[in-house]
């Protein structure tokens, strides 16, 4: 027999019934997730380190995770919101967005996807709770390992089961080598791109940095005892033999991290300056001063170490107890600790540290700012009615984009030294002077020339009145290469571009000049070049013959690598395609250094190596010729050649005989550049008659 089945329509009360508390479950997560700002969803302040952000978020995740939540229908939604705050806030460009802009200056796409709970339980954050491990990200890196200690670095991969096996010897090889070198780590998933710049290509990679020096890569079998002696090997010491006679002995223990401790208590205290010394001391001697307010804090003892660090720098590091001498740091308007650093002209010439309060981020900004002429400004000093062009920055301490703009505002003061003055005022203190948005920076123009303009060390010009007219066909030098952004101050957009735009100017830096166009203030100009949607991304390529001649960017996405590779792209080739035969007589038999890259069109990563490949040509141009390889059109030769992943760099020097390659781990083109020209250093008593690079 036949079976039948009857459908009937249900009551539009009875669908309404059952969709109505659906409806209501993702409004309420709606609601709940915009009503809360992202620090604010992560229980973290708007001052928390990247460390801070991510056990933040651990603990959430391994008790607000929908695994854990199964009879919560909000349990998706919510801990997307948190995932999707977490992977914000912990990049360092989206934060800047996020912090200026909110929400809508992000990408509204989200994948929707997160990780197990397991992931967050076992593989996320691994040396987040180790006191003795330093985790870098990369805001800080560069200033760490250019901080003059020894950093042994360990780039690991969350998924990366070898990096969890070396977890346990990383930590007790961490607390055996405690006080006597740094021991970091970095998780390279969370920071991909500098990994990727530091040419870590496989985990874990553990390396030695020491401040103007090349990395050294642990080769090793990675127990505790290798480590040491790979380490120790770059500690240097001098050892003083001391006669028996009035000395006693105050080390009681064999501990070597008790040793440390007992070193540095008896280490002399920062000299003290007072009211009555302290004007002549800092009138021709650059200083870095601790201001403390009674009770030493924990770092007091780490400070000591400061007077070896910046010996060499020539800077004095000294202290001055706020409560003994109130009245000299009211007049300096500081309420709080902090270091400053005065630069030897007297005691209204100082810059506040406003970074990390860890040895090597004082040290770098030591560094950095007495080179700098940037200026702490404040009623006493502000230039309200100077005669010199002045650029300040309207800032707050708390805002990040504010704190990131600080180094690039030194760069552009050293650029810039002798055409303009270059000033900071803290709008938290002085609420009178601060008359305009946090973090924006202005410049006072006040003499006769009607602009002014800000220029850094990566190349971006906010292009201005007379900039305009120098931009313009009659006034550009012929040549020059130009990629520009018009964009008006309201385009959600265009501000949301800003951070990425200002980020390849920096990756393009002696390549191409980067500037941008405020339509909104120069709109007769905008309508003479025919701008008529924001933002407009054009590349003028600087021909002589047709200057107004653009090419207008139409590209997908518009951050900073794929901005960069596109401008790369209008640059003249400097290497030369190879082909079998030109492989083996050019190469294998010539009479030049090459250095290659082989790759297959196919590869990514190849892709993404191509325009750095070269900025590297153009760097080792009449030194060593460059050469591509393309491994899908002549797969024989490479695999001829041994090549067994894409893309790889390999060094033919010039030997006077047939040759073959060496390889360099690297997709970096500085680095690759310096390993090249220290190689042939390494040949030279090799090459008996050096040859000259041929044409082409």
């Amino acid at each position: 027999m036949a079976h039948r089945v009857a459908l009937r329509a249900q009551h539009p009360r009875s669908i309404w019934l059952m969709v109505l508390p659906m409806l209501l479950t993702v409004l309420l997560v709606a609601v709940w997730a915009e009503g809360q700002d992202y620090y604010e969803l992560l229980g973290v302040s708007r001052e928390a380190t990247t460390k801070e952000i991510r056990r933040a978020f651990k603990q959430l995740a391994l008790t607000m995770h929908p695994d854990k939540n199964p009879g919560d229908p909000s349990a998706h939604e919510k801990f997307l919101q948190v995932n999707r705050a977490y992977e914000v806030l912990k990049d360092e460009d989206l934060r800047k967005k996020y912090d200026k802009y909110g929400e809508k200056g992000l990408d509204e796409q989200q994948d929707g996807r997160y990780e197990s709970w397991n992931y967050y339980r076992y593989d996320f954050g691994i040396y987040d709770d180790d006191l003795e491990i330093i985790t870098l990200d990369s805001g800080d890196f560069e200033a760490a390992v250019n901080s003059g200690e020894i950093w042994f670095i360990n780039f690991y991969f969350p998924r990366c089961s070898h990096c969890h096996q070396l977890a346990p010897t990383w930590r007790d090889f961490a607390k055996e080598m405690d006080g006597v070198i740094r021991i970091g780590a970095v998780n390279c998933g969370d920071n991909n791109h500098l990994c990727r710049r530091k040419g870590i290509n496989s985990y874990p990679s553990l390396y030695i940095y020491r401040s103007g020096q090349v990395p050294e890569k642990f080769n090793g079998e990675r127990n505790r005892d290798n480590l040491v002696r790979f380490s120790m090997q770059f500690i240097t010491t001098t050892i003083t033999q001391l006669w028996q006679g009035e000395l006693q002995p105050w080390l009681n223990t064999l501990d070597s991290k008790e040793i440390y401790n007992q070193v540095i208590n008896h280490l002399p205290d920062l000299e003290l300056l007072t009211s009555d010394s302290f004007q002549s001391k800092l009138a021709h001697h650059r200083w870095l001063i601790s201001f403390t307010f009674g009770n030493k804090n924990s770092a007091s003892n780490e400070y000591k170490k400061l007077q070896a660090f910046l010996r060499n720098d020539h800077i004095q590091v000294g202290r001055v107890d706020c409560i003994a001498d109130s009245e000299l740091c009211q007049s300096l308007y500081i309420h709080k600790p902090c270091m400053a650093v005065f630069k030897g002209l007297g005691i209204h010439d100082f810059e506040i540290h406003h970074g990390k309060d860890v040895l090597y981020n004082i040290v770098g900004f030591a560094r950095d700012s007495v080179r700098a002429f940037v200026t702490t400004l404040g009623p006493d000093n502000f230039p309200s009615d100077r005669k010199e062009p002045w650029l300040v920055d309207f800032f707050a301490p708390w805002c990040p984009p504010c704190r990131a703009l600080l180094p690039e505002l030194r760069k552009a003061s050293i650029q810039l030294a002798g055409q303009m003055k270059f000033g900071t005022l803290d709008c938290t203190i002085h609420h009178n002077l601060c008359s305009r948005t946090l973090n924006s920076t202005v410049v006072k123009e006040l003499d006769s020339c009607n602009c002014c303009f800000m220029k850094t060390t990566h190349s971006h010009l906010s292009l201005k009145s007379n900039t305009v007219v120098c931009f313009s066909a009659a006034g550009r030098d012929e040549g020059q290469i130009w990629a520009v952004d018009f964009y008006a101050p309201w385009c959600g957009p265009c501000q949301a571009l800003m951070p990425e735009w200002r980020r390849m100017a920096r990756l393009l830096s002696g390549q191409i000049l980067v500037g941008s166009v405020d339509c909104q203030r120069f709109q007769s100009f905008c309508q003479s070049q025919s701008v008529r949607a924001y933002p407009e991304i054009r590349l003028y390529p600087g021909n002589s013959r047709q200057p107004d001649r653009y090419t207008s960017y139409n590209g997908w996405h518009r951050d900073a690598h794929s901005l960069r590779t596109w401008a790369l792209s209008f640059l003249p080739r400097a290497s030369v395609d190879l082909t079998p035969e030109t492989f083996r007589s050019l190469v294998l038999s010539g009479r030049d250094h090459w250095v290659l890259d082989f790759y297959a069109p196919w590869c990514g990563p190849c892709q993404h190596f191509a325009p750095e490949f070269e900025v590297l040509a153009r760097m080792l141009k009449g030194e060593v010729r460059a050469g591509k390889v393309d491994c899908q059109a002549h797969y024989q030769t490479c695999q001829l050649a041994g090549i067994t992943a894409y893309p790889t760099v390999r060094l033919y020097p010039y030997l006077g005989k047939k040759r073959s390659g060496e390889h360099i781990n690297s997709r970096d083109a500085n680095v690759i550049a310096d390993t090249v020209r220290q190689r042939l250093q390494q040949l030279l008593p090799r090459l008996h008659n050096k040859p000259k690079v041929s044409a082409g």
